[in-house]
């Protein structure tokens, strides 16, 4: 039996429409191997399929709570093998993003950033230095993200 690991798929959602917010994720994983699980933030979450802007949170819904925003992803991001963090065409800095960004850096996580050479909201030193590979688009960091996680490819 293949070792199984774990890639977060970090990015996006406040003020971002639900199709916007799991379209690029379910594309990650549907190029991924077996041996590697994607984790979505967005997982259980289809009660927000009408949001054309999915709000900071929804305090009415223990999964979407602030509390449980922040219980569910921080278990995602520090569980996870790996993070691929895509901030293609980011409209505004991502608060939740980059705290998940804080979450996975202990130094044993690889973190793939995706995000244009320039002009991105998040264009940072810091970030550009906690990340460990940074691409400018899906297809390059998908092909990192096998390398990285499983033997021998």
């Amino acid at each position: 039996m293949s070792e199984v690991y774990y890639l977060f798929l970090s990015g996006p959602i406040t003020g971002v429409s639900y199709g916007d917010c799991t379209d690029w994720r379910k594309y990650v994983a549907g190029k991924m191997p077996p041996e590697i699980k994607c984790i979505s933030p967005m997982r259980g979450k289809d009660y927000l399929k009408k949001e054309k802007e999915v709000k900071a949170s929804y305090e009415d819904i223990p999964l979407s709570s602030g509390k449980g925003i922040t219980c569910h992803d921080r278990f995602d991001a520090k569980r996870s093998d790996a993070i691929l963090m895509n901030l293609l065409g980011a409209q505004k800095v991502s608060i939740g993003t980059i705290i998940e960004l804080g979450w996975s850096d202990d130094g044993t996580k690889p973190i793939i950033l995706v995000m244009e050479k320039n002009g991105n909201v998040h264009d940072h030193p810091m970030l550009k230095d906690i990340a460990d590979y940074i691409v400018d688009n899906l297809d390059d960091a998908i092909e990192l993200a096998q390398k990285i996680l499983l033997p021998g490819v």
